[in-house]
């Protein structure tokens, strides 16, 4: 990061921040799509296993890795600040943190698979799918949020480009993996949706040798010294962290895991409809990727910004970010309404799957807008270390209007499953309108402060 002084400047870091951010998003967000593609090729089934275990995978995996993410606005305002001296110091307890989360969430979901799945009215194969699924990822997942931690570190110095080349090299490997595992090659047997589980769980730990590596041997990662001298654990710089990142993971895991509890409410309908929401909401979830890249970006462009005091900078930066966002969702809208019949091929040769597919794709137009605007506040809140608001908004939107109004449409109205995802539009739109006017209060005290 430095310091840009006109629009043209700040457009310009700003993509030059956003478009490696957005290669390694969808890279990494490739590893779930081909797992979900691959595992379809498996059969119904296997795709619909793969559905419950990604349901219940993601937004656990996805809420600590948000806590984690703390570390990007705070390096980002040390290096705004001029403190890099403290960095070495404060990515060290964040690998601890990082490890110790993954102790407790593999303790707790060890005991807890059974009794999840056991509530759910499933058929004999979709169960075994999603505990194997779960159980073979799960391996992973301390590996997972080491390198989250480390890749947030690296981001959040604006060196997001490095962040690019570990995921590009990994993704080959987690397509490789696939193919070995779920349909039996090397003279394995064909694990089907399991197989998905095992690919990423190995791609995890590719990922996190490759970034110790860069960190401890690359300029200007080397300079900080993560890795020469291991320093004890700190309780209070722990709590420090966590003060910061267990909102955001929270914020996180209460919009990730509305789809899953969708996913959950959908199980008393067909394998079919099952396998044709989980099919649309990996295809929709993909195109998430780019505002989600945006918001990323934000959380660094507007942290550095901030952290040197420099309030109508990030306010501008801001405003960059919600544009593109507003503008890619036109985009993916007119991906999804046009190529609805290809998308649907790419998961199932099944005629019903592929049917009820290209029904879920039209209501993910319209909830996808609501992403594309409120993503990259997120993104400038986190920017401003405002957290604890967005957790309160998140929790309000998602599972107190979201949720219910989707229940509601599903069994009160003839739109059935499909009402579940109005609900999620409904949520989604909630949430954008409350954090935009939560952005526009600290935009104005800051402005206040510092001038």
């Amino acid at each position: 990061m430095y310091h840009t002084k006109t629009l043209k400047e700040k457009i310009k870091l700003f993509m030059i921040i956003l478009i490696p951010i957005l290669v390694t998003q969808v890279s990494m967000y490739a590893m779930n799509f081909f797992d979900t593609i691959m595992s379809g090729k498996a059969g119904a089934q296997d795709l619909a296993g793969v559905a419950i275990g990604t349901s219940l995978w993601v937004p656990i995996s996805m809420g600590i890795v948000g806590i984690l993410m703390a570390i990007s606005p705070i390096v980002a305002q040390m290096a705004g600040a001029k403190e890099e001296d403290k960095i070495p110091f404060t990515v060290q307890q964040g690998i601890y943190v990082s490890i110790f989360l993954g102790f407790i969430v593999s303790t707790v979901g060890f005991f807890l698979i059974d009794p999840i799945l056991g509530m759910m009215d499933l058929e004999d194969r979709v169960r075994h799918v999603a505990k194997y699924y779960l159980i073979t990822i799960g391996l992973g997942i301390i590996p997972l949020f080491v390198y989250n931690l480390l890749r947030c570190y690296i981001d959040g110095l604006g060196h997001t480009r490095v962040s690019m080349a570990i995921i590009l090299i990994s993704l080959p490997f987690n397509i490789l993996f696939n193919y070995i595992f779920i349909f039996g090659k090397l003279g394995l047997p064909a694990f089907g949706g399991i197989g998905a589980g095992i690919a990423s769980a190995l791609t995890f730990f590719v990922n996190l040798l490759l970034s110790i590596w860069i960190v401890h041997y690359v300029q200007p990662f080397r300079w900080h010294h993560i890795f020469k001298k291991m320093l004890k654990p700190d309780l209070k710089e722990w709590f420090e962290q966590l003060r910061i990142g267990v909102p955001i993971g929270f914020s996180i895991f209460f919009e990730v895991s509305i789809f899953s509890a969708v996913t959950f409410m959908l199980s008393v309908y067909s394998t079919y409809t099952l396998a044709a929401h989980q099919a649309a909401i990996n295809f929709a979830s993909l195109l998430y990727m780019v505002p989600l890249s945006i918001a990323m970006t934000l959380t660094i462009a507007v942290g550095f910004e901030i952290g040197a005091k420099r309030p109508a900078d990030a306010r501008n930066y801001a405003y960059i970010g919600i544009s593109s966002g507003i503008l890619i969702a036109f985009i993916a809208g007119g991906i999804l309404y046009l190529f609805d019949d290809p998308i649907a091929k790419l998961y199932s040769t099944n005629p019903e799957v592929i049917r009820l597919t290209k029904q879920f794709l039209y209501y993910a137009i319209f909830f996808q807008f609501a992403d594309a605007f409120g993503a990259p506040i997120q993104g400038t809140l986190r920017g401003y270390k405002d957290v604890n608001i967005t957790f309160w908004m998140s929790l309000v939107s998602y599972w107190l209007i979201g949720l219910p109004s989707g229940w509601a449409f599903a069994n009160y109205t003839h739109l059935e499953a499909y009402g579940y995802w109005l609900g999620l539009i409904v949520g989604l739109s909630a949430g954008a309108v409350t954090l935009f006017a939560r952005m526009i209060h600290l935009q104005r005290q800051s402005m206040r402060l510092y001038n």
